[in-house]
């Protein structure tokens, strides 16, 4: 019976750790055969060692297609900040963002605003209250999300426990705005834009014209994989060209602090954990938008889903863990 996948056909000259027939194995076969059944997945992309092996639609949907990748955006958010460092741009992970959003800094502010550090932003742990989940709605309901966002009452001193709120990449992206006289988004095109098959090709914009940090974001799988990719090489582009300092990656992906809701390590835009026996790091955006990096086996793994509202997202995100921690086993087992 044919299958109903469609392998790249770059990925049959497999190097390195791939078996020549890896992208047929019967095993990784019967996985990506068994994700037909779960119904909100839209593609899975995958990569070993450059090379693109299988890109795949499910449910009716082509692998091409653009998706909103919702808080898997997150790190590209943490990429253009390491960029901007390396620029000049801002100082560093510790550098204080009440003087760069000195405009909207709320009056009377909290003195504790002045020790809140763009690294604190990036690893959560600005101890301001939270925007996102059931804070969400009134916060982009607001007229400037920015001022509401450090207008927030603190839950926690700055550099304290993880508290996950899509505001703080948003501040990070007015703050980039601000330093470089630039759209988000005409940072991202150009700083990002030389990476094969990279393209952001939707973006929503808050009511001051900020590029949402960290959220509503449209990428396709081959764009969500480059930028992985992009990761997973330390930062170099397929070209050799240094996009992002490598000491920037290393930094994002070192664990900070912890999610009080899974238990796994997070980064700078990145949840660290050890699945499929291999440590990872991996994008999550809501509804079941994933990117898993395993650097020890150069692969990369991109899944979309449905990103609608539904009550069973958690239990889609964990169906997704299993089957990424399978594949990564059958990888390794084809080593």
């Amino acid at each position: 019976m044919p299958s109903r996948r469609h392998f790249i056909a770059a990925g049959l000259a497999l190097p390195m750790l791939m078996r020549p027939a890896f992208a047929q194995s019967a095993p990784l076969s019967a996985l990506l055969d068994e994700a037909e059944g779960l119904a909100p997945l839209r593609a899975i992309t995958i990569a070993q060692n450059g090379e693109t092996i299988v890109a795949q639609g499910y449910n009716g949907h082509s692998a091409g297609a653009a998706t909103n990748i919702k808080s898997a955006s997150k790190p590209i958010i943490g990429a253009l900040v390491g960029i901007a460092v390396a620029r000049g741009l801002l100082e560093g992970a510790d550098q204080p963002i009440a003087p760069l959003l000195a405009g909207d800094l709320p009056a009377n502010p909290d003195p504790r605003l002045n020790d809140v550090t763009i690294g604190h932003l990036l690893t959560m742990r600005a101890g301001l209250g939270r925007t996102s989940g059931a804070n969400y709605g009134n916060w982009v309901s607001s007229g400037n999300w920015v001022r509401n966002a450090l207008a927030r009452p603190f839950d926690d001193e700055p550099g304290g426990r993880m508290l996950y709120s899509t505001g703080s990449t948003h501040l990070l992206s007015a703050i980039l705005t601000r330093v470089s006289g630039q759209s988000t988004l005409s940072l991202a095109r150009e700083w990002l834009g030389v990476l094969p098959d990279f393209d952001i090709t939707g973006w929503e914009r808050d009511p001051q014209g900020i590029y949402l940090g960290g959220n509503e974001m449209a990428m396709t799988p081959a764009s969500l994989l480059a930028f992985g990719e992009l990761y997973r090489n330390g930062g170099r582009a397929p070209d050799g060209t240094q996009l992002i300092p490598a000491e920037w990656v290393r930094a994002s992906w070192q664990s900070y602090t912890r999610s009080v809701y899974s238990g796994d390590g997070y980064g700078y835009g990145w949840f660290l954990r050890e699945l499929g026996g291999e440590q990872i790091a991996y994008a999550w955006g809501y509804g079941g938008q994933m990117l898993y990096i395993v650097p020890e086996l150069a692969l990369s793994v991109v899944m979309v889903s449905d990103a609608d509202p539904r009550p069973t997202t958690i239990a889609d995100r964990d169906n997704l863990h299993d089957l990424s921690a399978r594949m990564i086993a059958a990888v390794r087992a084809a080593a």
